[in-house]
């Protein structure tokens, strides 16, 4: 199945290149060199993911990404030629699915973007069943967390690292074992993205996000996915 992609850059050369390597891998890639331009195409057309530079010529992808994720759940892919750290942590907040630092190579760029459309559509050959922790219920299949039955709302990463725990109770797992689960362990991986994705993740699911009962850190150790009093045997 052809999928399709919005790449959002004013970089003309970039652009090209990735629109030339995608298309022989299954990918038809559309550009836009301007958040307006962007912004227009994605309210005409349905795309399987976009990759959202953060530097762009009228908007910044920032504020392209916030627009995009009030009406819009498509998987975003947000490129930084900046280097700064912050630059990445602002783009997860504010509903990225994943970052890549420029300069990168085309075969990562494919790599991730399979990754957040496999986690957005949910695939796999099997059904898998609902986790029931007491008031949270977590279902794979429709990749939907849900809260005294009120709907979560995560992004796809989120919901794939909040998966991963919950299935895996009262073990601690470390930044290093999230990210190589989740991404792959030969890809660069950013350790305090973690941190981002479990406070939005704690901000939906637990009913005081300062002090967590559900997903609690152990210090120097990483996550764990704590079973409470409330979900009985």
């Amino acid at each position: 199945m052809t999928e399709h992609v919005l790449i959002i850059d004013d970089d003309r050369k970039l652009t090209a290149m990735l629109v030339d390597y995608l298309r022989p891998r299954g990918i038809v890639a559309e550009a836009a060199g301007d958040a307006a331009r962007g912004l227009a195409m994605l309210g005409r057309g349905a795309y399987d993911a976009v990759v959202l530079d953060v530097m762009l010529p009228d908007v910044d992808g920032f504020e392209v990404c916030r627009r995009l994720r009030a009406s819009s759940d498509v998987p975003v892919l947000m490129l930084t030629a900046r280097g700064d750290p912050e630059d990445r942590v602002v783009g997860l907040e504010l509903g990225a699915d994943d970052y890549l630092p420029k300069p990168f190579d085309p075969r990562e760029l494919l790599a991730r973007l399979h990754a957040i459309m496999r986690r957005r559509t949910g695939s796999g050959p099997r059904p898998s069943p609902v986790l029931r922790y007491g008031r949270l219920e977590i279902d794979p299949d429709a990749r939907q967390v849900r809260r005294d039955g009120t709907v979560c709302e995560l992004t796809g990463y989120q919901f794939d690292i909040l998966l991963l725990l919950a299935r895996h109770p009262g073990r601690v797992l470390s930044r290093d074992t999230i990210l190589d689960r989740l991404r792959g362990a030969s890809l660069e991986a950013f350790d305090r993205s973690v941190d981002v994705h479990i406070s939005r993740i704690r901000a939906a699911i637990e009913d005081d996000p300062r002090r967590p009962r559900r997903i609690r850190t152990v210090r120097g150790a990483g996550y764990q996915f704590a079973r409470l009093p409330e979900d009985g045997t």
